[in-house]
């Protein structure tokens, strides 16, 4: 490992190690950018996969302008050579996981080779808990990064007791947890309760996880990509117990406060300049994200629902789902209704006609609806969907969420309704608003995220 020395007056080279899946990788390199533009004199290694890297420059906007001291650097992704993927999503996830830890050190060395200076410090998505290990062999700090909702990270945490409490059971709730006792069993992501694979054996992924609780304590400081004040303070008080210097340093790829709304005429999606021709917050926007589609049933019963209400809606839905949907929708919904298959999420949700999200719970679609103060309808998915969704339904009260997993056109047209136009959606907004002003708070020149990232800021470069 590190074969490059350095001298106590050169650049300080700190490296990220991202988890090439989802929305990981573009929420640290957020955080990355963050901090290169924080410190200037420090060089960063943002280290992916090909593909992953690819994706990220990709799609980079205009203004998502990286900074110099940032350099990128591939990782293998494992898949060997000549192997054919099946189109099972787990598949190449699995292949990577199991390649580690070689592979990431191999990037690293490769990191500190290309660029001539020593590895100071090791950032890492909290999924590589290996990276602790890592970090020992270097002789150098390691700071996991966590950008869900930090009750999911306690799951993992717990993943041994509540194996030892539950087994496989679905019932309950997580009231011997400190700060989850609005959790129910069946809320937690499938990893921690059903960690098997096909054949028998822990999952690469579930095994990953279920080694949090034994591997971030070894860290120097936690990143978390929320605020603090938007938990119970059992929740703060225990991960502060469990771990060193826990940061909470604000929304890593949501701008806090909201970026202002461009001219709707720069939208190429016509998705602005049609929400400007609707009441304030008189509009459902429906979102499931990209990664799970929703199964035919529910689809048409989003569509029934919809349809039925007369309520203004903006849906993004893939072209491939938009042919599932029922004979005749589109035509019956043109005055009402947009569907389109992507829209610019944030500025739709900061629009002022926009009235609800109906969601699958991703965190930082979740973090974006918060910024604008915008409730929630809660279909859950997969991961920690389900605990957020709770969070959002029991603990913020700021949303409704569908019990039993399924959408249903009753339920759906009653969240509407209830949301929309009844006093308790009412009260919903204003929860939500006021959750917006202590984001507002927390994330200004004072806040307590301010001075968290600054702290950061301070370690890497002394490291």
């Amino acid at each position: 490992m590190q074969v490059i020395t350095q001298s106590s007056d050169e650049k300080k080279h700190v490296a990220l190690l991202a988890f090439p899946f989802g929305s990981h990788p573009f929420s640290s390199l957020s955080l990355l950018r963050k901090l290169a533009t924080a410190a200037p004199n420090i060089l960063f290694s943002f280290l992916s996969t090909p593909n992953s890297n690819h994706s990220i420059l990709s799609k980079a906007k205009s203004d998502d302008v990286v900074p110099h001291n940032i350099k990128f650097h591939d990782v293998a992704d494992g898949v060997p050579e000549g192997h054919v993927l099946t189109g099972n999503p787990i598949e190449p996830l699995n292949l990577f996981l199991n390649a580690m830890p070689e592979n990431l050190r191999k990037g690293i060395d490769m990191a500190a080779v290309k660029t001539g200076k020593r590895i100071t410090c090791l950032l890492s998505d909290a999924f590589f808990t290996c990276a602790a290990g890592i970090a020992e062999e270097m002789n150098v700090p390691w700071i996991p990064i966590w950008s869900p909702l930090p009750c999911s990270l306690s799951a993992h945490v717990y993943t041994d007791l509540i194996r030892q409490r539950c087994g496989k059971g679905r019932s309950g709730k997580l009231d011997f947890i400190p700060g989850l006792s609005a959790m129910h069993v069946a809320d937690l992501p499938e990893e921690v309760l059903s960690p098997s694979a096909s054949d028998g054996e822990e999952s690469p992924l579930s095994r990953t996880l279920s080694q949090m609780g034994s591997a971030l304590p070894r860290a120097s400081a936690i990143i978390m990509g929320s605020f603090e004040e938007l938990n119970p303070s059992p929740l703060n008080h225990d991960l502060k117990s469990k771990f060193k210097n826990v940061l909470y340093v604000g929304f890593l790829s949501i701008s806090v406060p909201a970026t202002p709304l461009p001219p709707s005429s720069s939208d190429l999606t016509g998705c602005l300049s049609w929400l400007d021709g609707k009441k304030s917050r008189s509009v459902a926007y429906v979102g499931f994200g990209t990664v799970a589609a929703l199964p035919r049933d529910e689809l048409t019963a989003v569509a029934e629902a919809l349809q039925t209400s007369g309520i203004p809606f903006l849906w993004s839905l893939s072209d491939n789902s938009k042919d599932l949907l029922p004979k005749g929708f589109l035509e019956k919904t043109r005055i009402h209704g947009k569907v389109v298959p992507w829209t610019p999420q944030s500025q739709v949700l900061a629009h002022p006609s926009v009235g609800v999200y109906v969601t699958h719970c991703g965190a930082n679609s979740v973090y974006e609806s918060i910024v604008n103060g915008v409730p929630l309808i809660c279909r859950p998915f997969l991961g920690d969907n389900h605990m957020t969704g709770r969070v959002i339904k029991e603990e913020w009260g700021i949303g409704v969420k569908v019990e039993g997993g399924v959408i249903t056109k009753s339920w759906l047209l009653k969240s509407l309704e209830l949301v929309l136009r009844d006093e308790q959606g009412k009260v919903m907004r204003e929860k939500a608003e006021a959750l917006k002003k202590v984001v507002l708070e927390a994330a200004g020149p004072a806040g307590r995220a301010t001075k968290e990232f600054n702290f950061l800021v301070e370690f890497i470069s002394k490291s």
